[in-house]
């Protein structure tokens, strides 16, 4: 297993500070999708940043094919809240 990671950013500007009703529905569509990666050991980290500039994931995939199905199978990429750029990543360090 490789480690990889995907940043997310709104489309739509206001999207922090004003989400459609629409918006809220697919991010907690987005939640529990990443759960269940939780749950099933693939997902690492998730969690967007305090200053909305991006959120971000880093999870295990077995290639650079399967890592991109993961990244869009997220509701919030396949509804069209987010888009997302995927790059292959490296733990160097982690709390035991």
């Amino acid at each position: 297993m490789a480690e990889y990671i995907y940043l997310t950013h709104p489309l739509r500007e206001e999207f922090f500070d004003n989400p459609s009703d629409y918006e809220e529905v697919v991010m907690q569509e987005q939640l529990n999708f990443l759960n269940a990666g939780v749950d099933s050991g693939q997902v690492i980290l998730a969690g967007p940043c305090t200053d909305h500039s991006f959120g971000l994931v880093i999870f295990n995939a077995d290639n650079e094919i399967d890592a991109n199905k993961f990244m869009m199978s997220d509701p919030s990429i396949q509804k069209n809240v987010m888009i997302a750029e995927l790059h292959p990543f490296k733990i160097s360090l982690r709390q035991p």
